[in-house]
């Protein structure tokens, strides 16, 4: 739908996203899979929360951390997964312009700060394992609070910039976002007129949260893996990977579709591949991150089941 307005640069007041509806046939089947993906999610991140806060052994940077990503996720794949889940049950796709910019700036906001709750978590591993005599002073609850604090800023303030420039933008057709949420990079395509200022501005914006912080990651990691290598028995060298091995597989599946994304040309990537490539960094990573931190962590176990035997009057 277009705004017949000569004067108003944004002549599209609604947007079509297209998601899966080219296969009518499994709709009822996606729908399922992905409310069981979602529900599996909002359980793990905010049982994670829960234990984080609730048990007292775990109120350590790391877990303080821990806990911050687990409800960033569970607020970034609430922004997409809700409208995902409608998009395969009504026949009406359509977003309103507000509600998409609405939409891509919170999840532009919430991907930006995990971004850099992730470079947090790989400085936190980095100090601990290379500084541990200092690590208490240096990861004391202040830091720790600025620390996130300061992602969080960052991540608003970065996305208000970036999201700010599309308004700028002159839209006047076609209207139909070939993805199953606001997409910047269909966006982009999407705008009829250019503004290479706006363009530049998302460009700049969004490759250095995402760039800088990762590597910030791998930088860590090559002096936590240089110190491993330093330590003198088997066992201490396994104690110590076993530290950061959740932290970096969760890195690895976050950024590894981000990279497949970017650094693959656009003219040569299929829409679904983009759109199954979109899936998992935005609903499936969140839902493997409580897995993960879990399966591998004896705290977090220990922790779950005293919660448990206490709701359940056994202690």
């Amino acid at each position: 739908m277009a705004d017949a307005e000569g004067g108003n640069q944004t002549s599209v007041t609604e947007f079509m996203l297209l998601g899966f509806r080219n296969t009518p046939e499994l709709q009822t089947f996606l729908f399922l899979l992905f409310l069981v993906i979602y529900i599996i999610t909002l359980a793990g991140n905010i049982l994670i929360v829960v234990l984080v806060v609730a048990d007292q052994q775990l109120h350590t940077p790391m877990y303080f951390f821990l806990g911050n990503l687990s409800f960033l996720d569970t607020c970034y794949t609430s922004i997409i997964a809700p409208r995902l889940l409608a998009g395969f049950l009504a026949e009406d796709r359509t977003m309103s312009f507000r509600d998409c910019i609405t939409q891509l700036f919170f999840f532009s906001a919430l991907a930006c700060i995990e971004c850099f709750l992730l470079a947090i978590m790989a400085y936190d591993r980095y100090l601990a394992i290379c500084n541990p005599l200092s690590y208490n002073v240096m990861m004391n609850l202040r830091v720790c609070l600025q620390l996130v604090s300061a992602s969080w800023i960052t991540g608003f303030s970065v996305s208000a910039l970036a999201v700010g420039m599309v308004p700028q933008l002159s839209f006047c057709g076609p209207n139909e976002i070939n993805n199953f949420f606001c997409d910047m990079e269909e966006l982009l395509k999407l705008s009829c007129t250019k503004s290479p200022l706006a363009e530049m501005i998302i460009l700049v914006s969004c490759s250095l949260v995402s760039l800088v912080p990762f590597l910030f990651i791998v930088v860590s990691y090559i002096l936590i893996l240089s110190a491993i290598l330093q330590i003198a028995s088997s066992a201490g060298r396994q104690k110590a990977f076993s530290t950061c091995a959740s932290h970096l597989l969760v890195v690895s599946l976050y950024y590894g579709t981000i990279i497949i994304m970017y650094v693959s040309p656009s003219a040569e990537r299929s829409p679904t591949f983009h759109k199954v490539l979109s899936l998992m960094y935005t609903v499936v990573t969140p839902m493997f991150n409580p897995i993960i931190y879990s399966l591998r962590n004896k705290e977090v176990k220990g922790a779950f089941r005293k919660v448990m035997l206490q709701n359940l009057g056994m202690i």
